[in-house]
């Protein structure tokens, strides 16, 4: 009988980072309802590079607030209907990159579209968390903490910050 690995348990929120795309900290909401994992993006301009499709945006990776821009690049895997939360069908473009939570990194899909007026920039759908974690439902932030006192200096004076929530 082989050994079945051992998963650890995540909150239904927890603080990951994207360290391919720029990203060092961004609530994300665990989300197994939705099978794909979805970031909000601006800005999206698709563009080629020695042959491969590529898609520059711009993120801000905090909630409510538009202080912090980072601006990605990454090749295209593929574009894909997606049902938002609505129930509505949507084209969106689809890259792959790495997720960090708690020093374990491994890669996900990620889809890019406008997540401006839902509560989390960020969406980590089921196939993103199957096999490596378990998620608990009535927790939140079991394996990340917020981001760092240097991290949130950046935002001393933004009063629309939702790091506690």
């Amino acid at each position: 009988m082989s050994k079945q690995k051992q998963l650890s348990i995540i909150g239904w929120r927890e603080w990951i980072a994207l360290p391919e795309l720029g990203v060092t900290a961004i609530k994300a909401k665990i989300d197994t309802g939705a099978r794909s994992s979805a970031i909000h993006a601006f800005h999206v301009e698709t563009f080629s590079r020695n042959g491969k499709h590529r898609v520059r945006f711009q993120m801000h990776p905090f909630q409510r607030s538009a202080s912090k821009t980072i601006t990605a690049e990454a090749e295209i895997l593929d574009e894909r209907e997606v049902r938002n939360s609505g129930g509505h069908a949507e084209k969106r473009i689809a890259i792959l990159t790495t997720v960090e939570l708690q020093q374990q990194r491994w890669p996900i899909e990620l889809t890019l579209t406008n997540r401006d007026v839902m509560g989390f920039r960020m969406l980590l759908g089921r196939a993103a968390v199957r096999g490596n974690f378990l998620v608990h439902p009535g927790r939140s932030y079991l394996l990340s903490q917020k981001p760092t006192d240097l991290e949130l200096s950046e935002h001393e004076n933004d009063d629309e910050l939702d790091f506690e929530s």
